[in-house]
């Protein structure tokens, strides 16, 4: 069952208490609902990814209850922080390169080596937050490929017995997505419109790409790169045999003879897999270099569920890297989704 809370502030604290302990819960911002989860626990963020039947990886927004506490994460540069003291709190989301000590987890960043951060608008959230304490990975509270929700009836509807709870605070203010801003490149990049304007921005940071101004170049939606999070060793999918030259990235009973083994699950729990996935890329192929193996082979993992996710960042690390003319591309696929 998934409990309804009235926003109070007893009903904030349990909320709080929900997500410190790896739980699910949907809460009200200016723009949507967020489904929130704790964002320094590859656990927790999986449920996210399950409870939105999500077919892929992509990086979560962590919400903060100031700007303080997210540059605690992220490197923000001075036009970081002219942005911040504009529109934060707001509806404004910046991709910023992660400090080495940040605590968030992997798989809120999809394996990538910046962070998206935002300080939402709205008394109920930041009380949320703060009782947090910690950074919460929040995308848009349903189902993956539905509309997103602007109030908690809508959550309830399409996300009831998914999650544990929901903070019901009324409509959002703004009902549409934040903007989303890539500020790790020389230029800032505009992955996302929505409640900040270009214009807006461009007050602030002069001149901002667009995908509008590589529509020949870019993807067509994000997430579509071939290559991504490819480790150094090449992987090979399907594997239903292995050698001692080769690391195994395994799901259930492992195969025999591998030169190193990770095993996502030994007991063939999709969630579990899920959250230990980068981390098992990351062991076989730093480990694997040093031993000095050839490969690293990625037993089947079932396509339902996150295994249809999981498969697909497998499928992005098995495929050839991007050439130098492809670059850019590399925008993309900081998108949220």
């Amino acid at each position: 069952m998934t409990e309804i809370l009235k926003a109070d502030p007893e009903a904030i604290q349990r909320a709080a208490t929900l997500l410190l302990d790896g739980k699910l819960v949907a809460f009200g911002t200016e723009t949507v609902y967020g489904l929130g989860a704790l964002a320094t626990s590859n656990a927790a963020v999986a449920h996210i990814f399950a409870a939105k039947n999500r077919p892929r990886f992509n990086p979560l927004i962590s919400h903060f209850a100031s700007a303080e506490a997210a540059f605690e994460h992220v490197e923000a540069n001075d036009m970081a922080r002219r942005l911040a003291e504009i529109f934060w709190p707001g509806p404004l989301t910046m991709i910023l390169p992660r400090k080495s000590g940040s605590t968030i987890c992997d798989l809120a960043t999809a394996g990538l080596p910046t962070i998206a951060v935002r300080v939402p608008r709205g008394k109920t959230a930041l009380a949320l937050l703060q009782a947090v304490g910690q950074p919460v990975a929040a995308p848009s509270a349903n189902p993956s490929g539905r509309v997103s929700p602007s109030d908690a009836f809508h959550v309830l509807r399409n996300m009831h017995g998914r999650i544990d709870a929901i903070l019901d605070s009324g409509p959002c203010s703004v009902g549409l997505e934040s903007t989303v801003i890539d500020l790790s490149r020389e230029v800032p990049f505009l992955l996302r419109p929505g409640g900040i304007t270009l214009e807006q921005l461009e007050a602030v940071c002069g001149t901002i790409r667009n995908p509008d101004d590589y529509a020949t170049k870019l993807p067509s939606s994000p997430g579509m790169l071939a290559s991504h999070y490819a480790p150094g060793l090449p992987v090979r999918l399907s594997a239903e045999s292995v050698d001692e030259h080769e690391a195994l990235l395994a799901f259930g009973p492992a195969l025999s003879g591998a030169g190193l083994v990770y095993n996502l699950s030994e007991r063939s729990d999709l969630e579990e897999a899920a959250s230990r996935l980068f981390a098992g890329l990351r062991f076989l192929d730093g480990e694997g270099q040093r031993r000095g193996l050839k490969t690293i082979a990625a037993m089947p993992v079932p396509r339902q569920g996150l295994g249809l996710a999981i498969m697909d960042r497998l499928r992005r690390a098995a495929s050839p890297r991007p050439t130098a003319s492809g670059d850019d591309d590399d925008d993309l696929e900081s998108m949220i989704g």
